[in-house]
């Protein structure tokens, strides 16, 4: 009996251990194609920036001389680079909470079951539809020292006409409102959506114990639309450290390097002048500040999140 125990409890093993690895062999199957994906456009490109910034380059990005960590410390003592540091966390100051508290404006009006509302969520979220290029196109026009139609309505109250993107003092103020009206399409249909998830009942309830409108938004709508603000908030802030293309346009990193948001600073480094291995050193510390904010922020702000 005992050798016959032990010879089923052998099979059921083996059977166990057949079917796991068929199981681990299906599942590595089916995650073949992302693992190919994120090889070759993510892990690569991370472990490439990374080998270089331990090199001094050439021209064509080719490693010639080690250096160790140089690069890193040359960044960490250059002036630039400061300037980039401070401009990028005031440009992440500036946009990310003003643009969330708009869209949640927004999107709080256009939650609301009046005639006509679907034509002002079209209006309120038209801004995704809009390319990088030509919204800074558009904006470059609005900020015109003459011509922009921002200065002619100050100059018609009697107001100064104001350098926008050529006062160190505005510049950086004018590229994130370009980055504001830009974002606010998506971060206004992530919240709506939100807003329109929450159960009716609860306002049902509300209104009928005698709340008010503020005491539901307080109580009842930001507890159970934390979830989506959660999101927002993470993406918006990875978004934010990542601006390039509406600095490109409007303002190229000045004036007196005002605006020289990290990642227009690694774009200069490399492919203006030429230092791939210090643009992969920049592009290595922003990776780790990202990394940084996003654990942070999983870490301390979800615990305010209250899902459903």
């Amino acid at each position: 009996m005992k050798n016959a125990t032990a010879f089923q409890e052998k099979t059921l093993t083996q059977i166990d251990t057949k079917w796991r690895f068929v199981h681990w062999r299906s599942a590595i199957l089916y995650l073949l194609p992302s693992m190919i994906l994120f090889s070759v456009f993510l892990f690569y490109p991370l472990g490439k920036t990374l080998y270089l910034s331990f090199f001094l380059t050439d021209q064509q990005g080719v490693a010639n001389v080690f250096v160790g960590w140089e690069n890193y410390q040359y960044i960490l003592q250059a002036e630039s680079f400061h300037k980039s540091i401070k401009a990028t966390l005031l440009f992440v100051l500036y946009t990310v909470p003003t643009g969330i508290l708009i869209s949640l404006f927004l999107a709080l009006l256009a939650n609301e079951k009046l005639k006509g509302v679907g034509f002002f969520r079209t209006i309120y979220s038209s801004t995704m539809g809009v390319s990088v290029a030509a919204s800074a196109v558009v904006w470059l026009f609005i900020f015109h020292p003459s011509m922009g139609i921002l200065n002619q309505l100050i100059a018609s109250v009697g107001g100064t006409s104001i350098d926008w993107l050529l006062h160190p003092d505005w510049a950086l103020v004018s590229v994130a409102v370009t980055t504001i009206w830009m974002n606010i399409g998506f971060s206004f249909l992530i919240i709506l959506g939100g807003l329109q998830n929450v159960d009716e009942h609860l306002y049902e309830s509300a209104k009928i114990s005698g709340a008010g409108y503020f005491y539901q938004l307080r109580r009842i709508t930001i507890p159970m639309l934390s979830p989506t603000l959660f999101f927002v908030v993470t993406v918006s802030l990875i978004n934010a450290f990542q601006t390039f293309g509406q600095v490109d346009i409007l303002t190229q990193g000045g004036p007196s390097e005002s605006t020289n948001l990290i990642v227009y600073s690694i774009y200069r480094e490399a492919f203006v002048n030429y230092q791939f291995g210090t643009a992969s050193a920049q592009s290595i510390f922003l990776f780790l500040c990202i990394l940084i904010v996003t654990i942070l922020q999983f870490k301390f702000g979800e615990r305010k999140v209250h899902y459903q």
